[in-house]
């Protein structure tokens, strides 16, 4: 599976916004229309009406600017990791284009979004063009009954318009008829437990967003969340890798407090890392941490971070699948892969999301965000590309072992079996290969698999329960359990099939 992990460094979003797509020019107000197409004149509004225009005034047309075009922050997000070519190009968003020129009237609907293709413009039909009032059709015998019936309407409609607007203003001296909600009303929005809003709220002020820059000024923004009361924040490794040699780390809180860092320890094949923030304020509130275990495909999902550097974000979704087999690393030639057994949601998660938690409905940590798969199509622009609704997240049993071996040692251990197998994509299971890397045995001599009489060339199809298909698939279910858990593993020799329990060994450390 082709994943990617959260994000290049990619330019500040400008301060100023950008400039709106301008409609095309109506024609000027008073210019004579073409020769030979009288045009009818719309009957006066009388005076005092409600949204007549003063005396020698026109309508004023309001340009609103289109929506923007977030990006990271900082010195850009992390990447979601791309085991299998780069990030795939991000949206652009276009902003729409804003109204008729001023005095133009009727004011033209508003104009459709613009994707780069010029949508919008002039023309038969176009969002936008002048407005011709249409030529009046010839009159019928009893054009003058209608007429009089269109002025009494008029009449009509400017008194019954004059008497409501009088006795508003008699009301109110302030002249607004706007309605105010009741100090009644505000008492019902009840954000009670487990509503997205109070989950929001309790979780937020234990968020962080991490910034990790490197001796040479190259870094990366991500997200973090209070792991206990001494100042541990749990992340991403592929976060803070730019901080590792001797880098420059900080975390902020949504109220804006921002800390100086150390990194404790990090796990690049699970990809974990722990920080500990510098003069820790005492009154830190841990997340508490659910049961990742536990959880159901359909099972609400609450996600954290900051998507393209917008910090405290909050995003919504479902547990899309479970037991998600997921290789992902930054692209990068010096880089190993990271692999996870995942929990799969589409709660939208984008570049800036990884190390942010994946809360339960209740609240709880069920996970942390680390991947999203990436679309391989083209699109407008180039660089990061955003969700699709295909996010991953380390599962929290999992991310909680490895951060307190970390916080206890500084380094990782990892489950093993004790053999090779071959990383090629595959449907058919994980074959040892016949020779371990730099020449050495496929089968460590007296290691897990060896006792249990695996040889070069089996084929493991299945781990306890757990349909294995390839190796990451294989290595990733072995590293959701600890150093001694026995396991069943399932595997093919020569066309047979045959079944053998082991008890896995333990690797310290990422070398």
């Amino acid at each position: 599976m082709s994943t990617e992990n959260e994000g290049n460094a990619v330019p500040p979003a400008p301060s100023a916004p950008p400039v709106p797509v301008a409609s095309p020019a109506a024609s000027p107000q008073g210019s004579a229309p073409d020769a030979g197409a009288p045009t009818a004149q719309l009957p006066p509004v009388p005076p005092g009406t409600p949204g007549a225009p003063e005396q020698g005034t026109a309508p004023a047309a309001h340009a609103a600017a289109g929506p923007g075009q977030p990006h990271s922050a900082g010195p850009g997000p992390d990447a979601h990791q791309q085991p299998y070519g780069g990030p795939g190009p991000d949206a652009h968003q276009q902003p729409y284009g804003g109204p008729g020129p001023e005095g133009s009237w009727p004011p033209p609907p508003p104009a459709t979004p613009s994707y780069g293709d010029g949508a919008g413009g002039a023309g038969a039909g176009g969002w936008g063009s002048s407005y011709q009032q249409p030529a009046p059709k010839p009159r019928s015998g009893r054009g003058g009954l209608v007429a009089a019936v269109l002025v009494a309407a008029l009449v009509a409609g400017g008194l019954g318009g004059g008497l409501g607007y009088t006795l508003a203003k008699d009301n109110d001296t302030s002249g607004s008829t706007t309605v105010s909600a009741s100090d009644s009303s505000a008492s019902q929005v009840r954000r009670a437990p487990g509503t997205i809003a109070n989950v929001a709220a309790r979780a937020l002020p234990s968020t962080v967003t991490i910034e990790a820059e490197s001796t040479s000024g190259e870094g990366g923004t991500g997200t973090g969340f209070v792991f206990d009361k001494q100042g541990h924040i749990v992340t991403n490794n592929h976060v803070v890798a730019d901080a590792v040699d001797g880098g420059k780390l900080t975390a902020t809180f949504p109220d804006g407090k921002k800390y100086d860092a150390e990194i404790v320890g990090h796990a690049q094949g699970y990809d974990v890392a722990v920080i500990k923030l510098k003069n820790a304020p005492s009154d830190l509130q841990p997340l508490a941490l659910g049961n990742s275990d536990k959880v159901a495909v359909g099972d609400e999902t609450i996600a954290i971070g900051a998507p393209f550097g917008l910090s405290n974000t909050v995003t919504t979704g479902i547990i899309s699948a479970k037991n998600r087999p997921v290789a992902s690393s930054d692209g990068s030639a010096s880089s190993k892969a990271s692999y996870m057994s995942a929990l799969q949601t589409d709660a939208s998660i984008n570049p800036g999301n990884s190390g942010g938690p994946l809360l339960d409905a209740s609240g709880a940590v069920i996970g942390i965000n680390s991947a999203i798969q990436s679309s391989s199509s083209g699109g407008l622009g180039s660089g990061q590309s955003g969700s699709i609704g295909l996010g991953f997240a380390i599962p929290i049993n999992q991310a909680k072992y490895v951060a307190q071996q970390l916080i206890k040692t500084g380094k990782p251990v990892y489950a093993k079996i004790g053999a090779s197998v071959s990383l090629e994509d595959s449907t058919g299971g994980a074959k040892i290969t016949d020779q371990g890397t730099g020449g050495s045995s496929a089968v460590e001599s007296g290691g897990p698999a060896d006792k249990a009489g695996l040889k070069p060339g089996d084929v493991i199809t299945k781990l306890d329960d757990h349909v294995i298909d390839s190796g990451p698939t294989l290595i990733g279910e072995i590293w959701t359990h600890k150093p001694g858990d026995k396991v069943t593993v399932t595997y093919k020799r020569g066309g047979d099939e045959h079944t053998v329990d082991l008890t896995l060994g333990a690797r310290v450390g990422d070398s």
